[in-house]
Parts: structure tokens; sequence; C-alpha cells
């Protein structure tokens, strides 16, 4: 059975820089699988910082479309 990967990015938008959790789901391995399905038009995080601040909030959704650049933290 297929578990689910958290992992921890950092998405830029046009707007703003968010750090937090990203669920991958069951069937896929990178984010790119995630990104890239077209059915998906929301990426959602968890344990969210905004433009670095130290302040997080529980849960955000942000549209692909703004997506400037995504980068998975290691």
């Amino acid at each position: 059975m297929s578990t689910s990967k958290k992992v921890r990015v950092r998405v830029r938008t046009v707007n703003a820089s968010y750090e937090g959790d990203l669920l991958i789901p069951p069937m896929r391995n990178r984010v790119s699988d995630l990104l890239n399905e077209e059915v998906r038009v929301f990426v959602n995080l968890t344990d969210v910082s905004i433009d670095g601040g130290a302040k997080t909030i529980p849960f955000i959704s942000l549209n692909k479309n703004l997506i400037e650049s995504i980068a998975e933290d290691w």
C-alpha cells in the first residue's frame, strides 16, 4: 500500500513567497508530478510562513497559474 509523502517546499508567486509542507499523494513521486496534473488547479500547503515571517498559518491554497517557481527544501 502506497502512502502520501510530505515535503517542505518554497513557492514564489507573483505576490509573495511561501514556505510550507506539500503533501504528495500516493502514486506520485515528485513535486513536478503533482504540478503537472491538469485536473489540479490549486496547490495546498500546510504550516506555511509567508515572505519569511516568523508567524505560520495552518493552511493555504495557491493557484498554480500564479506560481513563478517552486523548490523542494533539502
